[in-house]
C-alpha cells in the first residue's frame, strides 16, 4: 500500500536546493547543495535535474522557458528516510532577465521518479544588473531618463536575440536633463556577455501627430558597450540618443 501511496506523491521523496543566496548576477557562478530526502519506501531516481526558469509575454500570455538545465546525479535509490546531498555548480546564464518591475526568474530542481509524481522544488531569484548594465542605468538616470518598465517579450522574428526566444526591454521617460521636451522616451534591449554589453537603442522624438501615425518619430542603433564606468557610459549614450533625436 505504501508504494501505492508514493506513485501519487503521498509518502513521496522530497527534494530541496539550498542556493548561498537568492541573489544573484547574470554570469556569475552558484555553488548549491541539492538535498534529497527519502520517503516512506525505497524508490528509484532516474535523474536529479536543475532548470533555469523564466517567463516572457506572447500574443497569448505568458510563456515558461528554460534559460539552461542540467543533470546533477542520475540512477539513484534512495532508502526510506534516507537524506542524501549532491553538491553542484552553475553558471547563472547570461541572457536571465533583471528582476524588475513582472520579469521573473528561478531555479527549479526534479526528482525523476518512475511511475509518481515528480517531487520539485522552486527558488526563486533576485537577479541584480551586471556592471556594465547598471553602468548603463546610471548613465541613464544622470541623463534625466526614469526607467518606467522592464518587460520580458517574445522576440519571434530573432530582431534583438540570437537563440533566444525572448529579449528584456528597459523603457525609460525623459524627466529632465538635455533630452526633456526633445526626445519622448528611450527603450534598451540589452544582452549581456563575458566581454561586452550589446546594446539596442530606440529613440522615440517627440513629434507631431503624423510623425507618430507613420512611425517616423522612432530611431534604432546599436552599439557595444565595454566600459563599466558610468561617465564613459553616459557621454557614449549621450552621443547616440542626440544623434537619433
Amino acid at each position: 500500500m505504501k508504494k501505492v501511496i508514493a506513485s501519487v506523491g503521498i509518502g513521496n521523496a522530497s527534494v530541496d536546493t539550498v542556493l548561498p543566496s537568492e541573489t544573484v548576477v547574470p554570469g556569475e557562478t552558484v555553488t548549491a547543495d541539492v538535498q534529497i530526502a527519502g520517503g516512506d519506501v525505497q524508490q528509484e531516481v532516474g535523474s536529479v535535474r536543475i532548470e533555469i526558469e523564466t517567463r516572457y509575454l506572447t500574443e497569448e500570455g505568458y510563456r515558461e522557458v528554460d534559460l539552461d538545465r542540467f543533470v546533477v546525479a542520475e540512477d539513484l535509490v534512495i532508502e526510506p528516510d534516507e537524506e542524501t546531498v549532491r553538491e553542484t555548480t552553475f553558471q547563472v546564464p547570461y541572457h536571465t532577465p533583471v528582476t524588475m518591475g513582472d520579469a521573473e526568474a528561478w531555479v527549479e530542481t526534479e526528482l525523476d521518479i518512475d511511475l509518481a509524481v515528480d517531487p520539485d522544488d522552486t527558488d526563486y531569484l533576485d537577479v541584480r544588473p551586471t556592471r556594465r548594465l547598471q553602468a548603463v542605468f546610471d548613465a541613464m538616470e544622470e541623463l534625466g531618463f526614469s526607467l518606467r518598465t522592464a518587460d520580458c517579450e517574445a522576440d519571434p522574428y530573432g530582431r534583438y536575440t540570437e537563440g533566444a526566444s525572448f529579449f528584456q526591454e528597459f523603457e525609460f521617460r525623459a524627466t529632465g536633463g538635455q533630452f526633456r521636451g526633445a526626445v519622448d522616451e528611450v527603450e534598451l534591449v540589452a544582452s549581456p556577455g563575458p566581454d561586452a554589453l550589446d546594446l539596442f537603442v530606440e529613440v522615440d522624438r517627440r513629434g507631431g501627430m503624423l510623425s507618430e501615425l507613420a512611425e517616423t518619430d522612432e530611431r534604432l542603433a546599436r552599439t557595444s558597450v565595454a566600459s563599466t564606468e558610468t561617465a564613459a557610459v553616459r557621454e557614449e549614450l549621450a552621443t547616440l540618443i542626440e544623434q537619433y533625436s
